[in-house]
């Protein structure tokens, strides 16, 4: 593959590090202290869902979501640290982008009436399944280093 400046592998592991850090701007602009605390998070995402127009998401986040919010909160924030950590630096980064693509996912389909707000989720997953199905993690990366994947 012919490009300018960097091969089409290194180009990859840059699309993979900024989304990565991406991620990890997500992480740090959240207010910790009020998803953990206060639980502002867990319950915006229980209002939207209480709203929803699909009744599944509903019923889906009182089972699963509404009865841990104190858990959920951690794994949201965290799941956002632990998937930009390892899209930078490359490590298990097939199961990050996984992991970044299911999250996506879950935000698109949480937020699905309030298409104004969704470009950034969108683009996320699109730039997801490039870096995932074109195997970024060949250059750059720790997976590269020590013969993972």
């Amino acid at each position: 593959m012919q490009t300018i400046w960097l091969g089409g592998a290194e180009w990859l592991a840059v699309l993979r590090i900024g989304l990565g850090l991406w991620w990890l701007e997500s992480w740090r602009h959240k207010d910790k202290k009020g998803w953990f605390e206060r639980g502002t998070g867990i319950a915006w995402a229980a209002d939207v869902a209480g709203k929803h127009k699909w009744p599944a998401v509903n019923t889906g986040f009182r089972t699963v979501v509404a009865p841990r919010p104190k858990t959920m909160a951690y794994v949201v924030v965290y799941a956002e640290l632990a998937i930009g950590l390892g899209l930078v630096v490359g490590f298990l980064t097939p199961i990050a982008l996984v992991g970044a693509l299911l999250l996506n996912l879950l935000y698109l389909i949480l937020m699905i009436h309030d298409w104004a707000e969704q470009g950034q989720n969108a683009m996320m997953a699109l730039a997801t399944l490039v870096a995932l199905f074109a195997m970024s993690w060949q250059s750059w990366s720790l997976d590269s280093a020590i013969g993972l994947f």
